[in-house]
This record gives structure tokens, sequence and C-alpha cells, in this order.
């Protein structure tokens, strides 16, 4: 249970059933825009907030950055930390414009 589609993500949302989500992107691209409820932790700073992350180590964290690569790499570190539970968001924002919501901003 490592990767998450966006159409799986979407579900979830609409069902009022949300993962933790994480956005890795960095802040430039998070200004652009970004999903409701998402917490903001760029890659670089990732490993430095694990003691924030702690209390989630048990919980389902979805990690989320433009196209699925920042994001496959930060659910392999939050692994490798404990975090069983930890969802790469398959294809990032990328396909989740593509498939959930054209009106995205990801360019």
């Amino acid at each position: 249970m490592q990767d998450i589609t966006v159409k799986e993500l979407k579900e979830r949302l609409d069902a009022g059933n949300p993962p933790v989500m994480i956005d890795v992107r960095e802040q430039f691209e998070w200004d652009r825009q970004h999903l409701p409820g998402v917490k903001k932790i760029s890659l670089g700073t990732l490993p430095q907030s694990l003691p924030d992350l702690a209390a989630l180590k048990d919980q389902e964290v979805v990690l989320i950055c433009r196209s699925g690569g920042r994001s496959g790499r930060a659910t392999a570190f939050l692994r490798q930390q404990g975090f069983s539970q930890a969802r790469n968001l398959i294809g990032g924002m990328l396909a989740w414009k593509e498939e959930v919501d054209q009106t995205f901003d990801v360019d």
C-alpha cells in the first residue's frame, strides 16, 4: 500500500474521509494552488520535520508533489522512518489536473 491514485484520493475527500496529506512542493508551487487541508512541508525540510510528524506514524499519510517524483522520494523516506502507511500520490498535481480538476493551476 505505497501508492494512491488521484481518483482514489478524490473519492476519499468527497466521502469526508481524507487521509493526512503532505505537499512536498516548493513554496512558489504551493502558493500557486494547493488542495484544501494539506500540510505544507517541502521535500528539503522533511527530515527536520520528523519530530513534528511523529504523531502521524500510525496513520495513513499521502505525499503530494507536482508529478509524483518528489513525493515518491518523500514516501520512501517516511517509510524508512517507520511511517508504514505513507503513500505516494501517483502523478501528483499534474494527474489531479488531468483526471479530477482541469482548472487546477500547476503550470
